[in-house]
């Protein structure tokens, strides 16, 4: 059971943060494209971390759901919607998430039945790549390598985008955070510990697996539809680079993967330090992204929050 201190806290947390747009000049400020930015990290990471974090399945097709989301949201828009009622309209963002969730349960049911460990990593970045492909052969349909643009004119300020941004963050959070309390939870758990022990105990470890992995792909695409209305353009390499999935691996691990808050604090960590790096390193950017990752994954990972745990085990371990 959560302490009530951290239910308070969390929630005084999130009210301040949906009052920034009520401060004069706050929507102007480049403050606020950061944190947009970081709740769609967030909700992205929350993704992985149900994946990998609490089910063991380590994935590599995030960006693949954020990318089908992303184009859902331009199809529709531009085709059942092109009357101008598709800005923010609920039901396409819920049905982006839904198609990505349909894809990863119609791929993970095949690689989760028969594959495991580096190899699922390996098969589930494939299927990425045959998604990339597929949207640049898709032709009219997903505008080839150009892909498709969106009428920018209901836009006028960024603060819609800001609230639905926290609110998909805070649902990801809550999300993972009730689902690991459930009866799925603990079989999640179960299967990232010892599938076998768990299959033999009555989890049906496929189904568990593939639910996570589809609840996962379905947060990734709500993430890509909320991008895809602040861009008002999806296109093959800007929502299927591999940084949509590199990036939320990094903020997990960082902050501490198969804990809830860690994807919320290596988010806000990581796209500081992204967003600084392209305003002065623009050139650099791309090797400071593999630098971090190789430094966070040999001296963090075990995450910020497990931090003091670690030098604890370790202390204890020392002659």
């Amino acid at each position: 059971m959560e302490h009530p201190r951290s239910i308070s806290a969390g929630t005084v947390a999130v009210l301040a943060l949906a009052a920034v747009p009520f401060i004069p000049g706050a929507v102007d400020n480049y403050l606020f494209f950061y944190l947009f930015l970081v709740f769609v990290h967030i909700t992205l990471a929350q993704s992985w971390n149900l994946v990998a974090g609490y089910t063991g399945q380590i994935s590599l097709a995030q960006h693949a759901f954020f990318g089908v989301g992303g184009y859902t949201t331009a199809i529709i828009s531009t085709t059942w919607l092109a009357d101008g009622h598709f800005y923010f309209n609920p039901a396409t963002m819920l049905a982006s998430g839904i198609a990505a969730a349909i894809f990863a349960a119609l791929i993970g049911i095949p690689l989760l039945s028969k594959l495991a460990g580096d190899y699922f990593a390996l098969g589930t970045l494939g299927f990425g790549e045959i998604v990339r492909v597929a949207l640049i052969k898709g032709g009219s349909v997903t505008g080839g390598s150009f892909g498709i643009a969106m009428s920018s004119e209901p836009f006028e300020t960024l603060a819609p985008h800001y609230w639905v941004g926290l609110a998909f963050a805070v649902f990801a959070t809550l999300l993972v955070w009730a689902l690991i309390r459930s009866r799925a939870g603990l079989a999640l758990m179960a299967i990232r510990e010892d599938p076998l022990a768990a299959s033999a105990n009555g989890v049906n470890v496929l189904l568990y697996k593939v639910f996570a992995f589809a609840t996962g792909g379905f947060l990734a695409g709500i993430a890509g539809s909320l991008y895809a209305f602040y861009v008002f353009a999806v296109s093959p390499g800007g929502f299927l680079s591999l940084n949509w999935t590199l990036y939320p691996i990094l903020m997990t691990v960082m902050g501490g993967s198969g804990t809830i808050l860690g994807p919320v604090i290596g988010a806000f960590v990581m796209t500081a330090v992204f967003s600084a790096a392209n305003v002065w390193l623009p050139a650099a950017h791309p090797i400071l992204s593999g630098g971090l990752i190789i430094l966070v994954m040999l001296f963090m990972p075990d995450g910020i929050l497990r931090m003091g745990g670690a030098r604890r085990r370790k202390a204890a371990a020392a002659p």
